[in-house]
């Protein structure tokens, strides 16, 4: 920063794009880990048994089990939407930085500038 108080800010739209595809990445990935995860439980089955103490741990384990895969789940839509965000303000800073541009070399050949 300066001593006038103003400060340089810099995007880099092809870095941010990037890290916004490795949200992505990091989203489906996650995703795979929560079905996988999803399914191993699944494929245990209920060992806990019918009778009552197996069956008041069956309820709770099940609801507990419902309660953290929607929350793995969620967690990944979440790290998706951060990507996809990333992408479109990657996106915003490439348009913003073209219409400047063009309106500088407006500026500069000496066409009037519309506002």
């Amino acid at each position: 920063m300066g001593s006038g108080g103003a400060g340089e800010f810099l995007i880099k739209p092809w870095e941010v794009r990037g890290e916004g595809r490795e949200f992505e990445k990091i989203s489906n990935d996650y995703a795979r880990a929560a079905l996988a995860l999803e399914q191993g439980l699944t494929g245990l089955g209920t060992p806990w048994g019918g009778d009552a103490p197996g069956a008041g741990f069956g309820t709770a384990y099940t609801e507990a089990q419902g309660m953290l895969l929607a929350g793995l789940n969620g967690l990944a839509d979440r790290l998706g939407k951060v990507g996809a965000n990333l992408a479109g303000m990657a996106e915003e800073v490439d348009r913003t930085d073209g219409d400047v541009s063009a309106d500088l070399a407006k500026v500069h050949t000496g066409k009037p500038l519309v506002v």
